[in-house]
């Protein structure tokens, strides 16, 4: 397979949505990603929370700053992350590089959960990665049980590609293509 062209980035101007902006991260939302990496709740199928006094050593002073990687912000300040990430193949786990070579990834906080922000957020980011790269294709995998991820894979247009044991449960792989998704 040949290597991928790289992503211009930042991008020019912020992405906005009807509600939301994707934008690269910058100082003002460390204390934003210390509460999302120490959530109980956001962390229950990627592994848990880390340590809050951990997190706050640990964390730099703009963290997120790499290709790819979008702070969601509603109303002026953080509520999740979407990233567009290499789809790393020396990663534990199934690893589907003909089906794609980007995989997408998003973790919002509590309080935005049920508003429909994910699935608009990573819509955005999908739009923007079309038009970046067009023609290539984007992997998610999550967790069966997680419903609200299953959900919102559906949304965007992703299709099974297998379902395997990994971590202790089962998890689910997909596929979207920007050549025949909706959105």
């Amino acid at each position: 397979m040949t290597e991928p062209a790289p992503l211009a980035w930042p991008p020019a101007a912020p992405i906005r949505t009807e509600r939301l902006v994707l934008r690269e991260s910058e100082a003002r939302d460390r204390p934003a990603f210390v509460e999302l990496f120490a959530s109980p709740e956001v962390n229950a199928y990627v592994g848990g929370p880390r340590p809050r006094d951990e997190l706050e050593r640990a964390v730099p002073e703009v963290p997120g700053r790499r290709p790819g990687f979008f702070v969601v912000e509603l109303d002026g300040a953080m509520i999740g992350t979407v990233m567009l990430d290499r789809h790393d193949a020396s990663r534990p786990g199934h690893v589907r590089p003909d089906v794609g070579e980007t995989e997408l990834g998003y973790l919002f906080l509590p309080e935005a959960w049920g508003h429909g922000y994910a699935a608009e957020a990573c819509a955005a980011a999908l739009g923007w990665f079309a038009d970046e790269l067009p023609g290539r294709s984007v992997v998610l995998r999550t967790q069966t049980a997680n419903e609200r991820s299953m959900r919102v894979a559906a949304k965007l247009g992703f299709t099974e590609v297998e379902r395997y044991e990994d971590y202790g449960a089962e998890q689910w792989f997909g596929v979207w293509s920007s050549a025949g998704s909706p959105g």
